[in-house]
């Protein structure tokens, strides 16, 4: 690191757990962010201030005006624009330091699987279940970390899914494919504004302690928040023999 990126990231440098070797990790290290909504914008803002690498944010909707109540990584001025490119341009202002690759288009088969092998961790941070699997899925065939995230109405949860480790769960462990579970989106149901901001921060924080942090993260944990009564807990999560997507025959 030179004297600007020292002066910037002296407040992690003074972290005794992060040092000048943990903020070099981070600095070398590249993130995809699958959704640049209410989750992924403070996530992408975030991992830029913290000194990453290299930062891709895939997403091929377009900001609407609904969207601005809760994703702070657009503007006004950015209704109808992409909101890949609409994040990173946020973020790159931020810190010029970080490469910014927008993905203006639904990440979906090869290309999926593509940009999941080439980088170090992955936070899905999109809105609906097929799309939450298929990462999974990428994240599974390519043994890369995944950082997941939802919220709706006050109430989010959080997860690191890592088969990098033989016992560890994937997503579809706890939520399988073809299960009972119920979408709802905040289309629907509406979500509190800053209920976002808090579960997109803790994917960020979950992304830079796999990267400079190791065996720091909550994999094999459940971490669920409740807004209204400002109330966190855990529930363990186990590997699923029977699982269709990372079961080991």
């Amino acid at each position: 690191m030179n004297d600007e990126e020292l002066l910037r990231y002296s407040r992690h440098v003074l972290l005794p757990q992060v040092g000048v070797e943990g903020q070099d990790k981070i600095g070398k290290a590249t993130v995809l962010i699958v959704g640049a909504g209410g989750l992924g914008c403070p996530a992408a803002l975030y991992l830029a201030a913290s000194g990453l690498g290299k930062l891709l944010v895939a997403d091929g909707d377009r900001v609407e005006l609904t969207n601005l109540q809760r994703q702070i990584g657009h503007r006004t001025a950015s209704i109808g624009r992409n909101k890949a490119d609409s994040l990173t341009e946020t973020a790159a202002a931020i810190n010029p330091l970080t490469q910014l690759v927008p993905l203006p288009d639904r990440l979906e088969g090869d290309g999926l699987l593509n940009a999941v092998a080439g980088v170090d961790v992955v936070l899905d941070c999109s809105d609906n279940f097929a799309t939450r699997h298929a990462v999974n899925r990428a994240c599974v065939a390519e043994k890369k970390p995944l950082v997941s995230g939802a919220a709706i109405g006050f109430s989010g949860q959080l997860s690191v899914f890592d088969k990098r480790k033989v016992d560890s769960p994937c997503y579809a462990c706890l939520f399988p494919e073809h299960g009972p579970e119920e979408e709802l989106r905040c289309s629907e149901a509406g979500v509190f504004a800053p209920l976002v901001g808090v579960i997109g921060a803790l994917q960020a924080l979950e992304a830079l302690k796999l990267i400079a942090l190791a065996d720091r993260s909550v994999a094999g944990k459940l971490v669920l928040f409740e807004g209204l009564g400002m109330t966190f807990r855990e529930v363990r999560v186990s590997r699923d023999p029977a699982c269709s997507i990372c079961s080991i025959s």
